[in-house]
């Protein structure tokens, strides 16, 4: 009996597994999951299979590749919009958009990385930041350093997972990372220049519990050449939406009675 729950839980995990090998490629064929997961194609094969029943995994007709499939969205923005803190932010942000001109954006920490739970678009905004993805490293992002300089736990995930470069101006080292963390602390807000994409810069202010550590941030996102001279009225826009947040999700929360 122990080793049929054993063996259960193995399955799940490697099920599991299987989605996360869908991180960062759109589509994968079986050979490559059964090479990355480190199983035969036929296990690959059968449970490719069952997470298609569940809807978890599409699979391409096109390609005969599998991808992620549309039941995971729909869990996943579930999930997200009964977070309290993204709820919380709507109206903030809708007004930090129009207030700016600019793409915003919603992160909180996940592990070593940035997670961003929201982004409000604006046309110019889009073209500036091109590839839009949910998870980048703390290190290279305006938010992932707004909450670095705040929440020790995130601050030494990033550090223990080490500095990849983006280009030439990402924060490779601790040293550099610590130093800016500090400037962080110091003016309120966070910038990253270059630091992810060549033509990208961003404006972040940390959303602070009660404690004076981070729970999220708030950032602008554009490109170099348009918001790096409007930095400061920026920062000042940024910063009061976070406290906003900040205060917002300090006060006691109604419970629904629906």
């Amino acid at each position: 009996m122990v080793d049929s729950q054993a063996g259960g839980l193995r399955s799940v995990g490697t099920a599991l597994d299987v989605l996360e090998c869908f991180a960062l490629d759109a589509e994968l064929g079986v050979s490559e999951i059964a090479r990355r997961l480190g199983v035969s194609k036929s296990t690959a094969h059968r449970l490719l299979t069952t997470l298609v029943s569940r809807g978890m995994v599409e699979r391409s007709e096109s390609t005969s590749k599998y991808r992620l499939g549309m039941r995971l969205f729909e869990l996943g923005d579930l999930a997200v919009s009964r977070m309290d803190l993204r709820r919380q932010s709507q109206v903030l942000l809708e007004e930090l958009r129009e207030r700016s001109g600019w793409t915003v954006h919603l992160a909180v920490a996940s592990g070593a990385d940035v997670l961003y739970l929201e982004r409000l678009s604006t046309l110019r905004g889009m073209r500036a930041i091109g590839e839009y993805r949910r998870r980048w490293p703390l290190h290279a992002t305006s938010s992932g350093k707004a909450i670095c300089a705040h929440d020790p736990v995130a601050r030494q995930a990033r550090i223990a997972a080490g500095f990849p470069m983006f280009t030439a101006q990402t924060l490779g080292d601790e040293a550099s990372f610590t130093a800016a963390l500090a400037q962080v602390r110091k003016h309120g807000y966070a910038t990253a220049h270059a630091e992810l994409m060549p033509n990208l810069t961003s404006v972040a202010a940390p959303v602070l519990d009660r404690h004076g550590v981070a729970l999220a941030a708030i950032s602008i996102t554009g490109p170099v050449d348009e918001l790096g001279d409007r930095q400061d009225r920026l920062a000042r826009l940024v910063m009061a939406a976070a406290k906003r947040l900040g205060q917002a999700m300090q006060r006691p929360q109604r419970v629904s009675s629906a």
